[in-house]
């Protein structure tokens, strides 16, 4: 595998489309509750200097994003994806350490956090110094959870007061 992993810039926009198609994709694969976004939304994310894409050549292969809340307290790990064809190669951990170094560097006194319902994904995290949470330790920003609205499981998080969805939320805090 010769798969390059770095952080996103203006020049690897021409993958926005590819990247929500891996999204969408993964999350019919695998029925659980990614969140969709838009090509547009990814765009933004790499023109930020907030994404982390791995590369085949010019194939876009894997992805994450930092997402920040509540004036930078809380950073936010997510739309980890790999494509189907490079899974179970390791590369989804080290896209997950290098979108965790990158929240590292740029929001080093941010408490990082990531909800999945993925059991890689939690033992990535583990990894990382993650510990399982309720929701109430995660951000109130509202507009983080508008994010969960895409989600086939949303109707889960609302009737429960968004304090229980199928989801485990999951902290990194750096000063513990």
């Amino acid at each position: 595998m010769n798969v390059l992993i770095l952080v996103a810039n203006t020049n690897h926009i021409i993958h926005t489309q590819k990247i929500c198609e891996l999204i969408y994709v993964s999350a019919l694969q695998r029925g659980t509750g990614i969140a969709t976004r838009s090509p547009e939304y990814v765009a933004e994310k790499i023109q930020s200097g907030k994404a982390v894409i791995a590369l085949d050549g010019e194939k876009a292969v894997g992805f994450s994003y930092i997402e920040t809340w509540s004036h930078g307290k809380f950073v936010a790990n997510s739309g980890l994806i790999v494509d189907p064809e490079y899974r179970n190669q390791g590369l989804a951990r080290k896209i997950k350490q290098a979108i965790f170094n990158l929240s590292r560097s740029r929001y080093p006194d941010a408490k990082i956090f990531s909800i999945t319902t993925g059991l890689a994904v939690m033992k990535l995290n583990t990894e990382l110094g993650y510990r399982p949470v309720p929701f109430s330790e995660l951000t109130s920003d509202q507009e983080f959870w508008k994010g969960c609205e895409g989600c086939k499981n949303y109707d889960i998080l609302e009737r429960n007061s968004r304090k229980l969805c199928l989801c485990t939320g999951m902290l990194f805090d750096p000063n513990l």
